[in-house]
């Protein structure tokens, strides 16, 4: 069978990392939504999703498909589902479509013609961009579960203290020397050839990703996941980095997203509570103004690209969008648009032809090239997010 993952109705409330992927291509738990359900499935799949996305994440039809809405995390009760669906079958979540048959003869869906099969299975949704850390201790359980089934870790060095080590698991390649791992609170998966040095201390539940480090003395809190290829230092507690991004000096992050290629600047802190104690309200997309999320504490939401300078202060619940630059004394406002440049003393358009420059640079540092693809995206994410920029 053909899977195809859609992005489905949160993907407006899902960004700014929607910006530049598909839903199915956000990063929870160990691994992105995607690589769970191939995981599950056994199988590759491929895309629906915006049109100025589409030749990065190209959607494959063949006579017989299976759609699946990507904000949905498989399981397995889930999945034995979606394998028996059949022709003009649909499966439903509380009136949510999770997953339908379709061919390639069917130009729209009407499911008042479908058979409905009603999910009773409990299910893991991503709607908001909050659910990422909020949830991530939930999917990290269910990666670690997933991956290291009927597998035997590689052995915990003797110099690492370990509380309930049998929730530890180490991937080859893997170097850690003189680190604390309390797996207690939840399980530690050390991707394959990841880095933690000298003094680290981390609670679960922790996903460090493959090639990625925490530097000495770090003091992580779960539920974390450090993407592939990313650095962490200082304190995190509650976030998630989706790949390739930094936050390797001293400061404070936490109940955080950062997606691909974000550098936080020396002692950068977030706050993640308000003076108050009220609710955090974030900046939603969807309304084009400023919403509750029913959370006490929140902190820092950064699109791809973004990069803020030194002592960079973000206050309770800021959103940052894709390729922004920060810099300067004082708090930034709460929420900062897509391409743009400054401070607490106001922002300047970050022009395209100086934020390219920078990401094939910083890309070019991993081996990776800056292709017209990508230029062309960010391009476009320029021009829709025009309107919430003030030059």
């Amino acid at each position: 069978m053909n899977y195809i993952l859609f992005d489905g109705p949160s993907r407006n409330s899902l960004l700014p990392f929607t910006y530049t992927r598909p839903v199915a291509d956000i990063r929870i738990g160990i691994l992105t939504i995607r690589e769970k359900w191939e995981h599950h499935l056994g199988g590759t799949t491929t895309t629906i999703t915006e049109d100025y996305l589409a030749d990065k994440y190209p959607m494959v039809e063949m006579e017989e498909n299976v759609m699946i809405n990507a904000s949905y995390l498989p399981n397995f009760e889930l999945v034995e589902l979606i394998r028996g669906l059949e022709k003009n079958q649909a499966i439903f979540k509380d009136d949510d479509v999770v997953a339908f048959f379709a061919t390639d003869t069917q130009d729209d869906i009407d499911f008042d013609t479908y058979e409905a099969i009603e999910c009773n299975a409990d299910c893991v949704k991503i709607e908001h961009t909050w659910e990422i850390f909020t949830k991530n201790g939930i999917a990290i359980q269910d990666d670690f579960e997933l991956l290291t089934e009927g597998r035997t870790s590689q052995p915990i060095p003797t110099t690492v203290n370990t509380i309930a080590p049998e929730h530890i698991f180490i991937e080859e390649g893997a170097e850690l020397n003189f680190v604390t791992l309390n797996a207690s609170t939840g399980p530690i998966y050390i991707g394959k050839n990841a880095v933690i040095l000298e003094g680290a201390l981390i609670r679960g539940p922790f996903a460090l990703c493959e090639k990625s480090a925490v530097k000495m003395g770090a003091k992580i809190y779960g539920p974390t996941t450090i993407g592939p290829y990313s650095k962490v230092g200082g304190e995190v507690n509650n976030a998630v980095l989706f790949a390739n991004s930094n936050k390797g000096h001293e400061g404070y992050l936490g109940n955080s997203v950062l997606g691909e290629w974000c550098n936080l600047g020396a002692d950068t802190n977030n706050s993640n509570l308000k003076n108050n104690y009220a609710e955090v309200r974030l900046w939603s997309y969807e309304t084009e103004n400023f919403a509750k999320t029913g959370l006490q504490f929140c902190g820092l939401i950064m699109g791809d690209h973004s990069k803020c300078g030194i002592n960079t202060m973000f206050n309770t619940g800021t959103v940052i969008g894709v390729n922004a630059n920060i810099f300067g004394a004082g708090y930034p406002r709460n929420f900062v648009p897509s391409f743009s440049w400054g401070g607490h003393n106001g922002f300047t358009t970050y022009t395209t032809n100086k934020a390219f420059e920078v990401a094939e640079i910083v890309m070019n540092r991993r081996d990776i090239e800056f292709t017209a693809t990508d230029r062309a995206i960010l391009a476009h994410v320029f021009e829709i997010s025009k309107k919430y920029r003030r030059d």
